[in-house]
């Protein structure tokens, strides 16, 4: 009897050991390593709830954000009003729960235009190298020559004071960002054993490079991707403070706070709220960028 319950212990043992030396996917690692970044959490919980409130917006603002006000002007913030009113009257805190939207899919398009275009630029560099690498790599070093917001300007002056040109314009200056992450990455990977096992066995290089290159090459992006969503955003409020991003009835922090310097003394509020919000936005999104850098990196884990 005690050596069938001293061998049943020994397997309850053994069946634990197995479970606890089970191997994890790195994202599965990731993501737990993620969960316990308490400043990450911050960020995702900062982003979520301008997610929500640039959703729900219709349904929380009880004022229409372009419509002019004949009521008092700059007004305080008040029951009535809680951010107070701009110099048109408009409620401010309409307008600032409907730039969510625009501030959040500028960043979004802006990053996603960047990350394709760029990633698949610094693939074809890092892998085929040669002239192409050449050509593609001084492309990215004059890009990069120029201050980034004095790029995006030289592009916006060229296609027209928009939102659509600025959100083209952000793009365009965050691709070799892209492209130069991408193609160091991608020199690295393609001296790898098993990219050369999978040159020797005759595989072709596209499926080389979108089944063994690319996927290797997934975590800085992630990573930059979440570190340029800010930027982005940053970049268009910047555009739209010196006039040439989304123009007039559009509800945007950095037109708002363009329109609203001159009251800066006068009613500060007006100046306070875009500015705490775009603060916040990209506090968020860096704090999830530096998370996703200390969870992906192998060097950054305990």
């Amino acid at each position: 009897m005690e050596n069938n319950k001293k061998n049943k212990d020994e397997l309850v043992i053994s069946k634990d050991n197995i479970k606890k030396n089970k191997a994890i996917s790195p994202w599965t690692e990731a993501y737990w390593q993620l969960r316990k970044n308490k400043l990450a959490i911050i960020g995702i919980i900062i982003i979520s709830l301008f997610v929500f409130i640039a959703i729900i917006a219709p349904f929380i603002s009880p004022y229409a954000f372009n419509t002019i006000s004949a009521g008092p002007r700059l007004t305080p913030p008040s029951p009535e009003h809680w951010f107070g009113t701009d110099d048109l009257g408009r409620d401010t805190f309409t307008r600032i729960v409907y730039g969510a939207r625009i501030s959040l899919v500028v960043g979004l398009f802006a990053v996603t235009g960047a990350l394709v275009f760029g990633t698949l630029l610094g693939i074809v560099a890092g892998f085929f190298g040669k002239w192409i690498d050449m050509l593609i790599s001084r492309i990215f070093d004059v890009m990069l020559a120029f201050p980034s917001i004095l790029l995006a300007i030289a592009i916006v002056a060229i296609l027209g004071p928009s939102l659509q040109n600025a959100l083209i314009a952000i793009a365009i200056i965050n691709i070799p960002i892209f492209g130069r992450l991408v193609r160091s990455k991608v020199i690295s990977i393609r001296q790898e054993e098993y990219i050369l096992a999978a040159k020797a066995l005759g595989m072709k290089r596209g499926r080389i490079l979108f089944h063994h290159v690319l996927p290797n090459s997934v975590a800085p992006i992630i990573v930059q991707a979440t570190l340029s969503f800010g930027t982005a955003i940053l970049e268009a409020a910047a555009l739209g403070f010196l006039g040439l991003g989304a123009q007039e009835p559009t509800a945007e922090w950095g037109k708002m706070l363009s329109d609203s310097r001159q009251y800066i003394q006068s009613a500060p509020w007006t100046v306070l709220f875009p500015g705490i919000s775009i603060m916040l936005v990209v506090l968020g999104f860096n704090m999830i960028g530096d998370g996703l850098r200390d969870a992906l990196d192998p060097k950054m884990k305990n």
